[in-house]
This record gives structure tokens, sequence and C-alpha cells, in this order.
């Protein structure tokens, strides 16, 4: 089974925007921002995603990517 990703540093990058600015544009802790970045959560509300791509001026397939699991061998 495949996996989905979280490119939130590599768009935080992009937008030269750092964690805690994010973090203060979208109304979560910085904590959280950090957890999303590592990919450490298992899921995401859609009004937070929302918030983020508002902020970073992106889409979400900008910052999720789905990785296929390995093939059955």
């Amino acid at each position: 089974m495949g996996h989905i990703v979280v490119n939130l540093d590599v768009m935080l990058a992009r937008r030269k925007m750092r964690s805690r600015e994010l973090a203060e544009r979208v109304g979560i802790t910085e904590q959280n921002i950090s957890l999303l970045k590592a990919g450490k959560v298992r899921g995401v509300r859609f009004e937070t995603l929302a918030r983020i791509c508002e902020a970073l001026d992106c889409q979400p397939g900008d910052l999720l990517e789905h990785r296929p699991g390995d093939a059955p061998g």
C-alpha cells in the first residue's frame, strides 16, 4: 500500500516563509506545523489545508504527494 508524503517544507522554502509565520497565518501551533512537515499526522482537516494553501498561495497537490508502495514480488 502506498502512502501520502507532505511536502510542506518544500513549499515553505519556495515561499521563503518560516514555520512560525505559517502557523500564525493558519491559526495552528508551530508544533503542529512541525508534525505536518515530518509527516507524523494521520490526517489534516480540509479547513486547515485550505488555510495553508491560502497562506502559501499553492494548491493541495503542491503539498501532498502519493507514493506507491513496493510492487509485489
